[in-house]
């Protein structure tokens, strides 16, 4: 009885630990560091998160500056007017409490709200995005990454490439005249690796990689939805295009990356999914990528890993179809935790 009461003693004292402890499953606490795209020197950045309490905020920034940017307000329509850049140089817009860079000039539209729309923004690291259930609507609320400023919203009603509309607040921004920001040192590199959810969403995490894209890619059919390709007639893969910058991340490392993170045997499927669309395969962008991932193959194969032989095609990249806008981030949007193979860790 004693040894009971003492079980019973300590099961009421931890229980609610435990239960806590479940429930903190899958939680991460916001790093001190993240990384940015520096529009201007085109390289990915490790800066400091920016944090402060409000009298901090109210000292720095304008009473309807704070209203919009920190307490998630919205500025009246058409209450101002984007800058214009002069000959020669470029426009880019910066968050208005940190600076970070967040949207070019040349990626605005007039979408007629009132409101500055832009189709995409310099780089999704530079952003987050979240859920947003107010006012009785579901929308997704767009967000400075570095100091986390209310910025606006997006939509799915913008212009092609992207199909979005980031209808961002012009009091959270602030405009800076510059030369042409440098992009020329950026690569692209095209993977299929089965469900492409979760094969973004492991190429997403990869310091080096500034922008991932699901899609479709390989067939015979000019712009496949996703139900086209998922009767598996259309001949094209699920793949996700990478924007990444080499000098940071090579390619024959996001070729380690490709084959950790899914079975390369595996004939027209993973694991419960079943067809071509589902496939193992690179799009290779150039010779050296040609080169490099036939060389990653052999030595894969010959490496003893496997004792099957390495189903993985080697093709020349054709026209990459962007899927729908809901199919883009959708672990993140979800807020769920990927059920996928973990990446192999890089650097």
């Amino acid at each position: 009885m004693k040894n009971r009461g003492r079980i019973y003693f300590w099961g009421i004292i931890l229980l609610p630990v435990l239960l806590l402890g479940c429930r903190m499953e899958g939680f991460v606490k916001d790093p001190k560091s993240i990384e940015i795209f520096n529009a201007l020197t085109g390289q990915i950045e490790e800066v400091e998160k920016i944090y402060k309490t409000d009298a901090q905020w109210r000292k720095i920034l304008s009473p309807e500056q704070y209203r919009v940017t920190r307490l998630k307000g919205t500025e009246r329509p058409f209450s101002g007017k984007c800058a214009i850049p002069k000959a020669g140089k470029q426009g880019l817009f910066q968050c208005v409490c940190c600076g970070t860079d967040l949207f070019l000039i040349d990626k605005e539209f007039e979408s007629g709200t009132g409101w500055p729309s832009f189709w995409e923004p310099v780089s999704e690291l530079n952003i987050r995005e979240e859920s947003d259930n107010t006012f009785g609507m579901q929308r997704i609320e767009v967000q400075c990454a570095r100091c986390e400023a209310h910025l606006g919203h997006v939509f799915n009603d913008g212009p092609a490439p992207t199909g979005k509309r980031y209808c961002i607040n012009l009091v959270a921004l602030k405009f800076a005249e510059i030369d042409k920001p440098k992009k020329e040192k950026l690569e692209k590199a095209i993977f299929a690796a089965g469900c492409f959810w979760g094969v973004e969403a492991a190429f997403a995490q990869i310091k080096g990689v500034i922008k991932t894209s699901v899609g479709f890619t390989g067939g015979t059919v000019k712009n496949p939805s996703y139900e086209d390709v998922c009767t598996d007639k259309t001949a094209h893969a699920e793949a996700v295009e990478l924007e990444f910058d080499p000098s940071i991340i090579p390619y024959e490392k996001l070729l380690d990356v490709f084959w950790s993170i899914h079975d390369p045997t595996a004939v027209n499927r993973q694991g419960v999914d079943i067809g071509s669309q589902y496939r193992s395969a690179i799009f290779y962008n150039s010779p050296e990528q040609h080169k490099a991932a036939l060389l990653s193959k052999k030595k894969l194969q010959e490496s003893g890993k496997f004792k099957r032989p390495i189903a993985t095609e080697i093709v020349p990249a054709g026209v990459f179809y962007r899927a729908e806008e809901y199919h883009q981030r959708y672990f993140q949007k979800q807020g769920i935790k990927p059920a996928c193979r973990i990446p192999l860790k890089q650097g």
